[in-house]
C-alpha cells in the first residue's frame, strides 16, 4: 500500500527499532512555566532597562541555580531573566504620584561632617610644642584609621539590618579595642623615647574611635560642639604665642568631653541586669526556649560577616596612607584641603546615585542608560575636582607661611582627590574589594618609590595617583552600564 508502513504481525511502530514512538496528541498543551513567571512579572519586568534588573529580583525572591534549572529548564537566574526580558514588550509606565529618591540629602549636613573631619587637625597645632616624635603619631592614625573603617562599615550594617541595638554594641566593644591597637602600636614605635608622643598618639586613638561612634550614629553637631573651643584656640595658638598649661588643659578636655559624648549614645537604651553584674542591651531577644526557633535562626543568618568589614578598612589603609604622603610632601594644605573636601566629595557621591536613579528611569535601552549615568558622573567628578581646588586656594590664602603648591604637586593632589571620590563610588557600587586593592597597591607603590628614592616625592605621588586614577576610572566604565550595581 502506497502512504503506508507495513508492519509484521504483532508488532507497533513502538518496538520497531527506526520508528519514532508515536502517542496520541493532547487534547490540551501544558503552559510554560516561564510564560507564567513573565505574567506574574510583567510590570517589573516590562519596565526593566536590562536583564540584570531582572535576574537581581529573581534572587532576592529566593531563587536557586537548581531550582531555576529544574523548574524552568535553564541554567540559571542570568539565562531565565533574559528569557523574561525577551518575552515581555517594553513598557515604561509613569508613576501615580511623586517619584520617592532616597539619595536627597542636603548640603549642609555633608559640609558639616567636612568640618568635623578638619577640626581635629588643630589638635596638631596645639600639641606641636609638646612633641618630639611624628613617626609614632603617623602609625597610630594608620592603624586608626584601618581599624575604625572597618567598625563603621560593621555598625552600618547593623543599621542597614534595622538593629540599632546591635550596632551601639559593636561600637561599644570596637571602638575601645581600636583605641588600645593604636596606642600599642605607638608605644611599639617609640618605647619610652617619646612617652608625649605615645601619650599624644594614646589620646588620637580614643578620639579617633569615639568620633567613629558618633558619626555613624549622626551626632555631627555633637562632635563639632565639643570640638569648637579647642578649634578657636588652636586659632589664636597659630597667631600668637599660649601658655602650654592651656594647651595641657584643652587637648584632654576635648577629648574627655568626645569620649563621653560616645559613651553616651553607645550606652543609650542599655539595662544593667540584676544579679548578674553584666549590662546587656536593650531589646535583646530572650534567650533558651522562651525564644521562637524561628527567630534564632534569622538572627543567626542576617548577622553581617566580620570578614565583609575588610575590605573597607583596607580601603581606610590604603586611601589614608595616600592622604598622609601627601601631607609629609610638603603639602600640608594639600591634607587640609583633601579633608575638608570629603564633605562635598559625600553630597556630590549622593548626587550622582540620585542621577542614575533619575537616568534608570528614564532611560530606554542599555546604552542610553550608560550615556546618561557617564554624564551624570562626569558633572559630579568635575564639580568635585573644581571644589577641592577652591578649598586648596583657600586654604593656602589663611595659612601664609605654607609655600604654595605648584603644577605638579597640583596635579598630584586632584589626581588624589580623583582616586579618593572614585574609590567611594566603587564602594557604593560594591566594589570596594577592587577599590581596596587599588589604594594600597598604590600606596605600597609609593612607599616603595620613596624608599628608593626613585624620583621627588611629588613626581612619584603624580605618576602614583595618576595610575589609581585611571585604573579605577576603567573599572567604574565596566560597571556603570550594569543596572544591579546602582540599586
Amino acid at each position: 500500500m502506497t502512504g503506508s508502513i507495513w508492519l509484521p504481525p504483532g508488532a507497533s511502530s513502538d518496538t520497531v527499532p527506526g520508528i519514532p514512538r508515536q502517542r496520541p496528541s493532547p487534547s490540551w498543551a501544558e503552559p510554560d512555566p516561564i510564560d507564567e513567571l513573565a505574567d506574574r512579572l510583567d510590570e517589573f519586568v516590562a519596565a526593566a532597562v536590562h536583564p540584570d534588573e531582572i535576574a537581581a529580583l529573581l534572587e532576592s525572591d529566593g531563587m536557586s541555580d537548581d531550582q531555576i534549572r529544574e523548574r524552568y529548564g535553564v541554567k540559571n537566574s542570568f539565562a531565565l531573566a533574559e528569557e523574561l526580558y525577551e518575552r515581555v514588550t517594553r513598557r515604561f509606565p509613569e508613576p501615580d504620584g511623586p517619584v520617592h529618591d532616597p539619595w536627597q540629602v542636603g548640603l549642609l549636613g555633608c559640609l558639616l561632617r567636612g568640618v568635623v573631619f578638619a577640626l581635629p587637625g588643630f589638635g596638631y597645632v596645639l600639641g606641636a610644642p609638646l612633641l618630639a616624635g611624628t613617626v609614632p603619631l603617623l602609625a597610630s592614625a594608620l592603624v586608626g584609621w584601618t581599624w575604625n573603617q572597618g567598625l563603621a562599615h560593621r555598625a552600618y550594617s547593623w543599621l542597614g539590618l534595622g538593629d540599632k541595638p546591635a550596632a551601639r554594641h559593636s561600637l561599644l566593644t570596637g571602638a575601645p579595642l581600636g583605641a588600645l591597637l593604636g596606642a600599642a602600636v605607638a608605644l611599639a614605635v617609640a618605647g619610652t623615647a617619646h612617652p608625649a608622643a605615645v601619650a599624644f598618639a594614646a589620646g588620637q586613638s580614643c578620639y579617633l574611635g569615639a568620633a567613629t561612634v558618633l558619626l555613624v550614629m549622626g551626632r555631627e553637631r555633637a562632635l563639632l560642639a565639643s570640638l569648637l573651643p579647642m578649634t578657636a584656640v588652636a586659632v589664636v595658638a597659630m597667631l600668637q604665642p599660649i601658655p602650654d598649661a592651656l594647651r595641657l588643659t584643652l587637648l584632654p578636655g576635648s577629648l574627655l568631653a568626645v569620649v563621653i559624648l560616645a559613651q553616651l549614645e553607645v550606652g543609650h537604651g542599655r539595662l544593667a541586669l540584676k544579679g548578674r553584674g553584666a549590662v546587656f542591651n536593650l531589646r535583646l531577644p530572650p534567650r533558651g526556649r522562651d525564644q521562637p526557633p524561628r527567630t534564632r535562626r534569622q538572627k543567626t543568618t542576617m548577622s553581617p560577616r566580620l570578614t565583609a568589614s575588610l575590605p573597607y578598612a583596607l580601603f581606610g589603609l590604603g586611601s589614608g596612607a595616600l592622604v598622609l604622603y601627601a601631607a609629609l610632601s610638603g603639602s600640608a594644605v594639600a591634607a587640609v584641603a583633601l579633608t575638608l573636601s570629603m564633605g562635598p566629595a559625600e553630597w556630590l557621591l549622593y548626587r550622582f546615585r540620585s542621577g542614575s536613579l533619575t537616568g534608570l528611569r528614564n532611560s530606554r535601552t542599555p546604552k542610553a542608560f550608560w550615556r546618561t549615568t557617564g554624564t551624570t558622573l562626569t558633572l559630579c567628578l568635575t564639580a568635585y575636582l573644581a571644589a577641592l581646588s577652591a578649598l586648596t586656594l583657600l586654604a593656602t590664602t589663611l595659612w601664609p607661611h605654607t609655600p604654595a603648591l605648584n603644577g605638579v604637586s597640583l596635579a598630584a593632589l586632584l589626581l588624589l582627590g580623583t582616586v579618593l571620590w572614585t574609590g567611594l563610588l566603587l564602594q557604593s557600587f560594591g566594589a570596594v574589594i577592587g577599590a581596596a586593592a587599588i589604594c594600597c597597591t598604590a600606596a605600597a607603590a609609593q612607599t616603595l618609590a620613596l624608599l628608593t628614592h626613585a624620583a621627588g616625592p611629588h613626581w612619584i605621588a603624580l605618576y602614583v595617583n595618576g595610575t589609581a586614577a585611571l585604573v579605577q576610572a576603567a573599572l567604574i566604565c565596566a560597571l556603570l552600564g550594569r543596572v544591579t550595581a546602582h540599586r
